[in-house]
């Protein structure tokens, strides 16, 4: 009995320590499905993120795709000094006609048209017979009015000397001094008839009153000359300074402000190209015409060589001072809209319509006094259709960025 109790319990002891050996393996299988199964997980998941990823990345490319390319350019900024090129006529600096002042027939002329000559340079001679006459007799008048009075003043003295041992009354010896002074009366209107006389027929010879260029000649030797006194005088010479010329030009209102006294401005002729004249503008006329809507100025010029003619039509290149904070943009860049003149920049790949205010027109060019900054990126030829946050994308900086995106999408997928 004893014996197969024992081997009872020898038999049965290697069954009860069986169980702990299974239940460890069973842990281990748990422990590693569990594993397994976070790892599928992951893989699961990241392949879910990859996949919105790729997606996502899909449609951004759809919504670029869909976006209009446009070109961007940036606006430059206003010089401190600009140029505003406008049409101009010449004119003399003095300009005159040359009248006789004297009746008579033209004896001779010197100078003919272009011709060049200097202050008090002797111009015309004209034959005054009849001023001629007038002064012999008005001298003869003068004779006669002179014996007059020296006899009117001897009288007097002698009946002054009588009247003092009243040798004579008061009363004859009054009328005696006041003879003599009627006399001297006439002794001096007389000679002032006569210097008149001198002076007109002095009037013979024509002078020129300035430095300058004969322009125009309108009479000939023996031609009747009037003075004036009978009848309309007739221009014998008209005569012109062109050492310095007169540029006057209409500047717009826009600009008025600008063209102020002391300003450069340079002169050029279609006729004479690479030639520039240098002048300076030094007079305006403080007023606005109204009819133009321009303001009148004047440029003086230097033409010591007579190069640039009065009359001529020239282009005036005036140096006007810019405005420090302007921006100047290409009028392709501009939109023309009932609510005003606008550019469309872009933001953040999105239209933003900006109003702006012009300053000058320079052809191509606008200058912008407000409404812009220099790091706007605006639209070259924006459509008409273009609305705000309208999504656009640049031709020049979106499209190689866009093709990395797009291969970078696929080798997702």
């Amino acid at each position: 009995m004893n014996s197969e109790s024992e081997t009872t319990s020898q038999s049965t002891s290697p069954s009860t320590s069986a169980p702990p050996v299974s239940r460890g393996i069973k842990m281990a299988g748990l422990a590693l499905a569990v594993v397994a199964a976070g790892a599928l997980g992951l893989l699961i998941v990241k392949g879910i993120q990859t996949r919105l990823h790729a997606e996502t990345v899909l449609q951004g490319e759809a919504r670029a795709d869909s976006a209009p390319s446009v070109n961007v350019v940036h606006p430059k900024l206003g010089a401190p000094t600009s140029e505003l090129v406008l049409p101009g006529s010449v004119e003399a600096f003095t300009e005159t006609p040359v009248y006789a002042r004297t009746n008579g027939y033209l004896k001779r002329w010197y100078f003919d048209i272009g011709a060049r000559v200097a202050a008090g340079q002797l111009l015309a001679e004209i034959e005054t017979p009849e001023v001629d006459q007038q002064l012999s007799q008005a001298r003869a008048e003068l004779n006669t009015a002179r014996a007059n009075f020296e006899l009117a003043r001897s009288t007097a003295a002698r009946w002054q000397f009588l009247q003092q041992t009243d040798s004579v009354s008061r009363q004859e010896t009054d009328e005696k001094l006041g003879d003599l002074r009627a006399k001297q009366a006439t002794l001096d209107a007389v000679a002032a008839n006569v210097k008149r006389l001198e002076e007109t027929q002095s009037f013979q010879k024509v002078f020129a009153p300035f430095s300058g260029v004969i322009t125009a000649r309108n009479t000939d030797t023996g031609a009747l000359i009037n003075a004036g006194g009978s009848g309309a005088g007739k221009e014998l010479f008209h005569l012109a300074a062109i050492s310095r010329l007169r540029v006057f030009v209409a500047v717009p209102q826009a600009n008025s402000a600008s063209a102020v006294p002391g300003a450069g401005a340079d002169v050029t002729l279609a006729e004479q190209p690479g030639r520039i004249y240098r002048g300076r503008l030094t007079r305006t006329a403080n007023s606005i015409e109204p009819a133009s809507r321009t303001l009148r100025v004047e440029v003086d010029v230097e033409n010591p060589d007579g190069s640039l003619l009065p009359g001529s039509y020239v282009q005036v290149h005036l140096k006007l001072p810019g405005l420090a904070n302007a921006v100047t943009v290409p009028v392709s860049a501009t939109l023309f809209r009932s609510e005003g003149l606008t550019v469309a920049a872009v933001r953040d790949g999105h239209v933003v319509l900006l109003p702006i205010s012009v300053g000058r027109d320079y052809g191509n060019e606008l200058e912008v006094t407000s409404g812009l900054r220099p790091e706007e990126e605006l639209i070259i030829n924006p459509p008409d259709a273009l609305v705000n946050g309208q999504a656009v994308r640049t031709a020049s900086a979106s499209e190689p960025g866009r093709d990395a995106q797009g291969a970078g999408a696929r080798t997702a997928r």
